[in-house]
């Protein structure tokens, strides 16, 4: 693997990292809940799992290679929670998708915010082991998740000011971790930009005593100065959807609102967009794309149903991309991942499989 290959990431055909989780492992996962097994029989089993998995993804094409989150039980908290001041506790109820509801789940800020180690950089550390010449791409929550998803305790800090500071010394810390231990291709996943797409997400900034243009500069500062210390030869790529549980969502709503801040002010080399039906409106705020070296990975392909997309309906779209940025800074990948928590989405593993090849060669024929 050379630099220069990843820093031609995302790549044409790309995806954005979590896979359903194998029916061995749940079972070991429960196991291990249970008592039966111990936490080192159920690393062993996700080692093996994750091997499995790695050759899967190189099978069908795809030049990058993920864990799938195979170690998680959530994209977001397993990793926040490995913070300096930050703990899992349950909450009095879960998150609220369409129709579903998440076990109840939370992380807390109990102290003050850093980084002095964290065990997902041996996922990392595993993954690269086991990578060979394929591109190893890690993926993390955006520093914004705990800003929205985590309850501060009362007394840890005075302002917002502060609490971001940390957030995002931490952050930095992190990220330099990760690059020291060979990570090259990040990726940042961010839901909260989501709550500034409808006007009842809007709503809710306005009952936190946010107004929509404060959110968003927050919304940016965290993401700009977090990654503003990497170094050249690390690439950073940020995915957005509006929530995916069980294969359902929490909201919808255009890009627009927030477009000139998304596409225009953010200083990430690639953005992973959900584009797979009508809940993401037209590719129209893509004009707010001001850069030639930002990489727009329409994601066209939905992870949330095991149908194929109808391919030159799919080539068709990606044409209507065009009109707002060029073919060559566009790319091709679902609209999320398989499995954003252990439940993972409603679709077999052979489905997810169809898909990830279904985006390798509708790639493969935009791109030849």
């Amino acid at each position: 693997m050379t630099n220069q290959l990843v820093l031609k990431a995302p790549f044409k055909a790309d995806h954005v990292g979590s896979f359903l989780r194998p029916e061995r492992l749940k079972q070991a996962r429960l196991q291990y809940e249970n008592k039966e097994i111990t936490a080192d029989q159920l690393k062993q089993i996700e080692n093996e799992e994750i091997i499995k998995l790695v050759e899967k993804q190189k099978k069908t094409g795809l030049v990058s290679v993920t864990d799938g989150e195979f170690r998680r039980k959530w994209w977001h908290f397993d990793f926040l929670g490995g913070l300096d001041g930050v703990e899992f506790y349950e909450t009095d109820k879960g998150l609220s998708f369409k129709g579903v509801q998440t076990r109840a789940h939370g992380i807390k800020v109990t102290g003050k915010l850093g980084f002095s180690t964290h065990y997902m950089i041996d996922h990392f550390k595993f993954l690269k082991s086991i990578a060979g010449d394929s591109v190893v791409k890690f993926t993390i929550p955006s520093p914004n998740m705990l800003y929205y998803r985590a309850t501060i305790e009362e007394g840890v800090y005075s302002s917002d000011e502060d609490l971001f500071n940390d957030l995002i010394a931490a952050y930095q810390d992190v990220i330099q971790a990760l690059y020291d231990e060979g990570c090259r291709y990040l990726q940042i996943d961010d839901t909260s930009w989501a709550t500034s797409f409808s006007e009842e997400g809007i709503a809710s900034l306005k009952e936190r005593g946010l107004d929509l243009e404060h959110a968003l500069q927050l919304s940016a500062r965290a993401i700009n100065e977090s990654i503003a210390k990497r170094p050249d030869d690390m690439l950073v790529t940020m995915h957005i959807c509006r929530g995916n549980f069980r294969s359902t969502y929490i909201t919808s709503g255009s890009y627009e609102l927030v477009s000139e801040t998304i596409f225009g002010g953010l200083n990430v080399d690639g953005l992973f967009l959900e584009f797979d039906d009508e809940r993401s409106g037209s590719f129209e705020p893509l004009r707010h794309v001001n850069r030639s070296d930002l990489y727009i990975v329409l994601g066209l392909i939905t992870s949330k149903h095991g149908a194929l997309e109808d391919a030159d309906q799919i080539k068709a779209r990606i044409a209507e991309a065009t009109k707002y940025v060029p073919l060559e800074q566009l790319c091709l990948s679902p609209q999320c991942g398989f499995s954003s928590t252990e439940e993972g989405n409603i679709l077999t593993e052979e489905e997810q499989w169809e898909k990830i090849r279904h985006v390798v060669q509708i790639a493969e024929d935009v791109w030849k």
